[in-house]
């Protein structure tokens, strides 16, 4: 199901022997769109720390209750490598991260997670990676946090056609589908749908994404409405509006 990152923002993070805080913040790739991490919020139990918990130790999410379930126990968390709250996450961390979890590198294979289509199937697999060849001590600057980059200007071919909004993402591949454009500078209480595979460029010290549409092709475009779910029926008509092909998030951009 597709769900809103927004609505994910203070759900509780509950491990195998206690709750260990709540969702503040997404770290997603910008190759393949995907949720890496989920960034907790830990109270006073670690401060000082930016606590990291991947899709892939994720149980079955109770989406009523607002809770998602953590296979692991608060001590396998607190001996996690640790990192600072404001440092960024580097491919070094990472390596020793995923290394102290014994799982393997989700950057290392050709699917949105390594040899995986879901994340729980790294889980499963429980088989430690090899270091690749990249620099592991050089920061992964291809991290975005979701706050982050909310907010950004979305510039159509011919014109700015509004800021992002909120993200859509896949509940099971945690691949964000969409991003959600707030149009109100220019269309007054209108939201549209843009997904990452129609984006041209991203200027991330602009702040600026350039999408492969014009502002009419936007403005004529399938409304969205937060209350409602998107269904595939709307994602069919807004394919069709673009005339580019539903992005489900299976490769890279």
């Amino acid at each position: 199901m597709l769900r809103s990152v927004k609505e994910l923002y203070n759900y509780v993070l509950e491990a195998e022997d206690g709750e260990i805080g709540r969702c503040k913040d997404f770290l997603f790739d910008d190759r393949f769109w995907t949720v890496r991490y989920m960034v907790a919020d830990t109270g006073k139990w670690l401060t000082g720390r930016k606590v990291l918990v991947s899709p892939i130790s994720l149980g079955e999410p109770d989406w009523d209750s607002r809770l998602l379930p953590v296979r692991l126990k608060k001590k396998q968390i607190e001996a996690a490598p640790g990192l600072n709250e404001d440092a960024p996450v580097s491919r070094q961390h990472e390596i020793r991260w995923t290394q102290h979890y014994g799982w393997p590198y989700y950057w290392q294979g050709t699917g949105i997670w390594g040899m995986a289509k879901y994340p729980n199937e790294i889980f499963i697999q429980k088989e430690p990676g090899t270091v690749s060849d990249e620099k592991s001590g050089e920061v992964d600057r291809n991290l975005r946090s979701s706050i982050e980059v909310t907010g950004y200007h979305i510039q159509a071919k011919d014109d700015e056609i509004g800021h992002v909004e909120d993200f859509i993402l896949d509940d099971q591949t945690w691949t964000i589908r969409y991003m959600v454009v707030d149009t109100r500078n220019w269309l007054p209480g209108r939201k549209v749908l843009v997904a990452p595979g129609w984006i041209d460029s991203i200027d991330w010290a602009e702040r600026k994404v350039t999408v492969a549409m014009t502002r009419e092709q936007v403005k004529n475009s399938p409304e969205y409405d937060s209350s409602v779910p998107v269904s595939p029926e709307y994602e069919a008509g807004l394919s069709e509006h673009y005339g580019f092909p539903i992005d489900r998030g299976i490769g890279p951009l």
